[in-house]
C-alpha cells in the first residue's frame, strides 16, 4: 500500500486545513492516517476553483477531455493492488473484493470518456421554409458529488466520470469514513492532467454543513448523492431554492425472490454473492429472501451450509469472505434487527450474534420463519443476515416485494420463461435481476423508483445527468 494523500485537494492544491480527523481500520480500530477536516469556508473554496476552471475545461473538445480521462482510466488500473490495499485498510472489505471494485470503478472512466464523444444532439424537421431547428447538449456547470463509504472509488468515479467528460466541473464530498480512496483518485487524476480546479475534493466531519454550502450556493447547478434515503430528502428540500438538477441513489430494500421451479444451485449462489458482497453493506444487495414453499426448506440448508462455512475476518487475509462492519452503530442495528426478528419467533440456522473476530464483526446469518410483522422485513439491513420469508403463489411473492417504499433493486429465479417476463414487469423496481445475483456495470442504467432516489448512474443515460439540452431555432432563411 502506497502511503495515503492526507491533505484536501482544491484548485490543484493540496490543503491541510484548519484541523485534522483520524482515519481508522474497522477490522482493529487502528489509526491509518489524518486526514484534513474541512468546513463551509473551503467548501466555497472549492466551489470558487471550480467555476474558475470551468470556461476552459467545457471549452475543450470531447476527445480532448476524452483523452485526459483515458490517462487517469490507465493510471487507476496500473496501480490497482495499492488502491485495493487502501481500501481494505479505511472501508474493511476483503481484498479481493476491493480489486473488483477498482476494476469496476475505472470502466466508469473509460465508459464516460468514450461516450462524451457521442452526446449528439438533433436536427428538427422545420415547420416553416424560412426557419431551420436543432438542438444541442452543453455540460450543466459546476457539480456537486456526496458519496458513500461501501464503495469508496466506484461511487466516485461513476459520478465525476461522466460530469468531467460532458465538460463540468466537481466538487466531491467523500464519506469521512473512506476519504483516502478519494484522495488518492484525485492524486492520479492530477497526474493524468486533469487541469487545476476541475477535480475538488473536500474532506471533513462536518458532512452537514459541507452538504449546505454545496446545496445553498446557486454557482453549482447539479448535485448526486448516493447514501441513505433520510438525507436525501434533506438535500432534496435543501436543492429547492436554486433549483438544482439532481441525482439521487438511496436506500433500498431489495426482495429476492426464489420460485419453485428455479435452479436450486443457481438461486444459492445468487444468493451468496448478492447477500453477502461487502458483509452486506450494498444498497442493492439482497435484503428480503422470498422463497416459495416448495422450494424453502432445500434452499435454507444450501444457504445456511455455504454461509455457515465463511471466514470472517480482516479483509486484509486472503482466506476473509465476510470483513468487518463500517463502525460500531453499524453493529448495533444489525444486531438488533436480528434480536427483533429472534424474539418474535424466527430461527438462526446459522449466526445470529456478533462474531469474535473483533468489536465491527458480526457473524454471516441465516433466519428462518420470519415474517413481514417482524422489523427485519421493512429496514435496511445493511449487514451479512439473509431472512428467509416463506411464500405460496406468485401473485403472493409479487405484493411481498413490492411492498415497500423502496424501489432499488429486485432479484428473482425461476426457470420459466413466461413467469419471468410476468414478474419481470410487475416488480416496481429500477433494476431486476432475472437468475442473476449480480448486475452492476457501467454499460446499463443504474438507478431506483420510488423512494429509493432519481435518476440514473452508468450507461447513456448516466452522461445526460451532466447535460443540459439547448433548442437552437433560425429564422430569416432564404
Amino acid at each position: 500500500m502506497f502511503d495515503p494523500v492526507t491533505d484536501a485537494f482544491i484548485g490543484g492544491h493540496w490543503m491541510s486545513g484548519p484541523t485534522r480527523f483520524a482515519v481508522t481500520n474497522p477490522a482493529n480500530g487502528v489509526v491509518i492516517a489524518e486526514v484534513a477536516n474541512l468546513g463551509p469556508v473551503q467548501t466555497v473554496e472549492a466551489i470558487d476553483a471550480a467555476e474558475k476552471a470551468l470556461p476552459a475545461w467545457s471549452a475543450l473538445t470531447a476527445k480532448a477531455r476524452s483523452a485526459i480521462l483515458m490517462r487517469w482510466n490507465a493510471l487507476i488500473l496500473e496501480n490497482t493492488e495499492a488502491l485495493a490495499e487502501l481500501m481494505t485498510a479505511e472501508q474493511g472489505k476483503p481484498l479481493h473484493e476491493a480489486r473488483g471494485e477498482v476494476a469496476y470503478g475505472a470502466a466508469f472512466i473509460e465508459w464516460f470518456a468514450e461516450e462524451a464523444k457521442r452526446s449528439y444532439g438533433h436536427t428538427i424537421p422545420t415547420t416553416a421554409s424560412s426557419k431551420r431547428m436543432m438542438s444541442i447538449k452543453q455540460p450543466v456547470g459546476i457539480c456537486a458529488a456526496i458519496t458513500p463509504w461501501n464503495f469508496p472509488i466506484a461511487m466516485i468515479t461513476r459520478k465525476v466520470g461522466p460530469a468531467l467528460a460532458a465538460g463540468c466541473t466537481v466538487v466531491v464530498k467523500p464519506s469521512e469514513e473512506t476519504p483516502l480512496c478519494a484522495l488518492a483518485l484525485a492524486r492520479l487524476a492530477e497526474i493524468a492532467g486533469v487541469p487545476a480546479g476541475v477535480l475538488n475534493i473536500v474532506t471533513g466531519t462536518d458532512a452537514a454543513a459541507i452538504g449546505q454550502v454545496l446545496c445553498d450556493d446557486p454557482r453549482v447547478r447539479k448535485l448526486s448523492f448516493t447514501g441513505s434515503t433520510e438525507v436525501g430528502k434533506i438535500l432534496y428540500r435543501q436543492c429547492a431554492g436554486t433549483v438544482k438538477k439532481l441525482s439521487l441513489e438511496l436506500g433500498g430494500n431489495a426482495p429476492f425472490i426464489v420460485f419453485d421451479d428455479a435452479d436450486l444451485d443457481a438461486a444459492v449462489a445468487g444468493a451468496l454473492a448478492s447477500k453477502y458482497r461487502n458483509a452486506g453493506q450494498t444498497c442493492v444487495c439482497a435484503n428480503r429472501m422470498l422463497v416459495q414453499s416448495g422450494i424453502y426448506d432445500a434452499f435454507a440448508e444450501r444457504l445456511a451450509q455455504e454461509v455457515g462455512a465463511f471466514a470472517v475476518g480482516s479483509g486484509s487475509d486472503p482466506d476473509t469472505v465476510i470483513g468487518p462492519l463500517i463502525n460500531d452503530e453499524a453493529v448495533n442495528k444489525v444486531e438488533g434487527l436480528v434480536n427483533g426478528a429472534l424474539e418474535m419467533g424466527a430461527k438462526a440456522l446459522t449466526g445470529g450474534a456478533r462474531h469474535d473476530a473483533g468489536a465491527q464483526f458480526f457473524t454471516p446469518t441465516v433466519l428462518i420463519d420470519v415474517t413481514p410483522q417482524m422489523e427485519i422485513f421493512s429496514q435496511e439491513i445493511f449487514g451479512p443476515v439473509a431472512p428467509l420469508f416463506r411464500f405460496e403463489t406468485e401473485a403472493e411473492a409479487i405484493a411481498l416485494a413490492n411492498g415497500t417504499p423502496y424501489g432499488l433493486a429486485s432479484y428473482f429465479y425461476s426457470q420459466n420463461v413466461n413467469r419471468c417476463w410476468r414478474v419481470g414487469e410487475a416488480l416496481e423496481f429500477g433494476m431486476v435481476g432475472i437468475n442473476e445475483g449480480l448486475f452492476s456495470t457501467e454499460v446499463a442504467p443504474f438507478g431506483g423508483w420510488k423512494e429509493s432516489g432519481l435518476g440514473r448512474e452508468g450507461a447513456s443515460e448516466g452522461l445526460s445527468e451532466y447535460l443540459e439540452t439547448k433548442y437552437l431555432c433560425f429564422g430569416g432563411v432564404q
